[in-house]
């Protein structure tokens, strides 16, 4: 097996050390840079951000071993360290390695050591990038999951609750307006859990009568209802080692609650028409669009499931809270129609994409792929235009009140409109005492668009 090679500075403050390390190193091919001080060891971490080993002397004057591995790290913190030690040291270079340090040499220390532990240092170094570089491709998982794409600053915050989670056993309540990608979500802490090779089933809970879905979540005996002609295993059964995703959990029955609430607290169910209890190993993951707070007082839904339920919560925003990832959305729903389609690249024209931006999205994400489907689908040549879009797409961010039907019928629909969007960054604007970044945020606009736009409508 070919030895890997690497990029590695020596630090020793005797001069012969130096170079003996450096003609030994440079024989395995290795790109070799010296130090005799460790005041300049430090000087080369600083430039040279791509060392892979560092080789350096423990006792040093002024600046030592023990300062250059912890300044080390500081700035390479992915960069094996590897100290030099006389024998009557080996106590500190065990603190070293409590420290941090890779391994120890002590003097005196035949080639084959130095060789030998400098490659084990740069198979470390290998794994470890590695490592970071499959974390990174993890990252890019909510891509291939679905349509979880978004770069804004409350997508990046679930992001980040969603790995805090995911490898953990915790229900988790996800939270959202219809349309926001709650069962994304879900398929996304089952792909990053622990759970992943096992099966992740999902059930909407509001799609069945009660009867159907209690024999869906917990099955039944041959004969335990009509139409029950063989016994059937629940999805509990189904999911057992994997996920168990329950949407809508705020539209099922207070019978059906109680239940659920029993299966939850030790995973223990009976089927429809047995009495033996049954037990399995799933994690349960809901979603709902519901305000169960108000349910609750109500009475609709138990405070008890809802307790239950309500170990980590994920609050997913609507589109229109996070404008800035709809170009970033509206691009790749355009290119995942294009190949559906068999349609070469699509771009989409600026009005467009201002339509798209200022448009509310009451259907958030869901209406949005809707909407870019029919206009890929109906669209002519390469570029997606205004006119390719839905009507209430284009019609802005609000409708243009009854007041303004006549200046519809005498100028057009489109001079009507803009000047509807006037009227509203004017008023922006008087709020904001004329700073356009405020006036922006009060109109859910980056502070970039809300300029283009002012120069688009001259004002």
């Amino acid at each position: 097996m070919e030895t890997p090679t690497g990029k590695v500075l020596v630090v020793d403050d005797e001069q012969k050390m130096c170079e003996f390390l450096e003609l030994v190193l440079s024989q395995d091919g290795h790109q070799v840079l010296a130090a005799t001080s460790g005041e300049q060891a430090l000087d080369i971490i600083k430039s040279n951000p791509d060392l892979d080993v560092i080789v350096t002397d423990l006792m040093m004057p002024k600046i030592t071993g023990m300062e250059v591995l912890e300044e080390a790290k500081r700035m390479l913190p992915d960069t094996p360290v590897i100290m030099i030690t006389g024998y009557s040291t080996v106590e500190n270079a065990v603190q070293a390695m409590k420290a941090g340090a890779f391994d120890y040499l002590p003097k005196p220390f035949k080639v084959d050591e130095v060789k030998l532990v400098v490659k084990k240092a740069l198979d470390r170094r290998a794994i470890t990038l590695e490592n970071k570089r499959l974390r990174r491709e993890l990252q890019t998982i909510r891509e291939r999951s679905g349509e979880i794409i978004g770069t804004s600053e409350k997508m990046q915050e679930v992001f980040r609750l969603v790995e805090k989670v995911a490898r953990t056993d915790a229900t988790i309540l996800i939270r959202g307006e219809s349309g926001t990608g709650k069962d994304l979500i879900a398929r996304e802490i089952h792909m990053q859990s622990l759970r992943s090779e096992e099966p992740f089933v999902s059930i909407n809970c509001a799609a069945l009568p009660e009867t159907l879905l209690e024999s869906e979540l917990f099955g039944h005996a041959r004969g335990a209802f009509t139409g029950a002609h063989m016994t059937k295993r629940g999805l509990f059964e189904e999911a057992d080692g994997g996920t168990v995703f329950l949407d809508e959990i705020g539209d099922i029955s207070l019978a059906l609650q109680a239940k659920l609430l029993r299966f939850l607290q030790n995973r223990e169910f009976i089927r429809i028409g047995e009495t033996t209890v049954r037990s399995v190993d799933v994690r349960v993951i809901v979603a709902t669009n519901k305000d169960l707070e108000a349910a609750i007082e109500r009475g609709s839904f138990r405070s008890d499931l809802y307790y239950r339920l309500n170990v980590i919560t994920i609050h997913l925003p609507p589109l229109r809270e996070r404008r800035s990832d709809i170009p970033l959305l509206a691009k790749h729903f355009a290119q995942k129609f294009a190949a559906k389609n068999f349609r070469g690249p699509i771009t989409l024209s600026p009005e467009a994409m201002d339509a798209l931006i200022n448009y509310e999205w009451p259907g958030n994400v869901r209406e949005l792929e809707n909407a870019i489907e029919r206009a890929v689908i109906l669209m002519e040549g390469d570029t997606l235009d205004l006119s390719d879009l839905p009507d209430e797409v284009v019609g802005g961010t609000k409708p243009v009140e009854s007041e303004g039907q006549n200046e519809i019928e005498d100028r057009g629909f489109y001079d009507a409109v803009d000047d509807y969007k006037r009227k509203l960054i004017e008023e922006a604007l008087e709020r904001s005492d004329g700073v356009q970044a405020k006036a922006a945020d009060l109109l859910g606009l980056k502070r970039t668009t809300l300029n283009e736009m002012m120069k688009r409508l001259g004002m």
